[in-house]
């Protein structure tokens, strides 16, 4: 298929592409070509990366980053907000969370990871001579400074705020439990409240002072966070629960424009009425994350938002959103009541939420369902 092909094929509306906050694209041909996957932890849309949920994360590396916050009040109690998808946000650009280690039920993390060897020769991006601080206790070198375990700490950082965190006496930033402690100990700095975005900001600059870095990190947290969080699906069966667990399994999915289908996420193509491009990131738009969801439970959607508004029963907006149920799908438009003019859809979860792919930029995550503008009712399948 041509790029020029591509544009025409732009919107959930096909004929409302003046508008920026179209939120779903159009199918594609299977046929898009190759593109590029993302290398791990490499930014897109505002530091957002593929990938992003939990289960990217080996067990027992999640493990040691909730017992870390657990136990940092113990070392710096002023701290607040520490909580495991920051810890996880700084592992994942830092180490990717020491995958294809091996990682003892102790915590010892074997391979040793370093980093390069900080003597200015620009392997790396490093071109500051760091001389050896620790007759290379740490970093396995006496003739300089290098990075060492799943949090990246020079040996001269980790002498002041490592701790025993798995209580075998010893401060090894090669074990996971001790790694992760140092980390949200560092991040806390002198009482930080890091459910502040603000100070969460600044406490990872400290890590790394680069915009850079920042934006890469406060997506993969963004990720977790969303990934994170579980609705109540205990009076919720069949179909239905199905459908939600199909949809609330790729939270952290970052938002693709045009991406998303029957079988899961999926390269998009370019671009949105807004100029972003889903073709390098795989993932979902709106109406490719319902027609995933629905396919769990054996039913097939039509691939735009304003599409699948005639699949089912049709619950208008006039009866107010209390009048959905989980599994509904919930339609957002320009005009209300018009249905051509639906941009957007999601799945009812319950308790005034949804899963969402919004728009680029984000990702798959729970949201309330005033999050979106223009809320033009829902359909019932199931």
């Amino acid at each position: 298929m041509s790029r020029s092909s591509r544009k025409a094929k732009l919107g959930c509306l096909g004929v409302m592409l003046l508008f920026a906050a179209v939120c779903c694209a159009a199918p594609v041909s299977s046929a898009i070509g190759a593109v590029v996957a993302l290398q791990s932890g490499a930014q897109d849309e505002g530091g957002i990366a593929e990938g992003g949920t939990a289960a990217d994360i080996p067990p027992r590396m999640l493990t040691a980053y909730k017992t870390a916050v657990q136990q940092v009040g113990r070392h710096v109690p002023k701290c607040q907000g520490m909580r495991w998808p920051i810890l996880a946000g700084i592992a994942k650009v830092e180490s990717n969370h020491a995958v294809g280690r091996n990682i003892a039920a102790g915590g010892d993390i074997r391979p040793k990871i370093y980093g390069v060897l900080l003597n200015g020769s620009g392997a790396g991006g490093n071109t500051t001579v760091f001389p050896d601080t620790d007759n290379g206790r740490w970093d396995g070198t006496a003739s300089g400074e290098r990075a060492v375990g799943p949090f990246q700490f020079l040996p001269s950082t980790w002498e002041g705020i490592g701790k025993d965190a798995n209580g075998d006496k010893s401060a090894d930033p090669h074990n996971a439990d001790d790694a992760a402690l140092g980390a949200a100990i560092y991040l806390c700095g002198g009482g930080r409240d890091l459910t502040r975005r603000s100070q969460l900001k600044s406490a990872i600059l400290q890590y790394n002072h680069s915009g850079e870095y920042l934006s890469n990190v406060l997506g993969w947290i963004d990720q977790y966070t969303a990934a994170a969080k579980d609705p109540d699906l205990k009076n919720v069966s069949g179909k239905v629960r199905a459908v939600i667990e199909a949809a609330l399994s790729q939270r952290g999915v970052p938002y693709s424009w045009g991406g998303g289908n029957a079988k899961g996420k999926s390269y998009g193509f370019c671009c949105s009425p807004a100029g972003k491009s889903g073709a390098n990131i795989k993932g979902f738009d709106c109406s490719g994350l319902t027609v995933y969801a629905y396919a769990k439970a054996g039913i097939s959607l039509p691939r735009t938002a304003a599409a699948q508004a005639s699949s089912g029963q049709r619950i208008p907006a006039s009866l107010g959103k209390s009048a959905l149920k989980p599994g509904d799908l919930v339609f957002y438009a320009y005009a209300p009541g018009r249905d051509s003019t639906i941009y957007h859809v999601g799945i009812y979860v319950g308790n005034g939420q949804m899963v969402n792919a919004a728009r680029p930029g984000t990702v798959v995550r729970l949201d309330a369902v005033d999050a979106m503008s223009g809320y033009a009712g829902g359909a019932r399948l199931l």
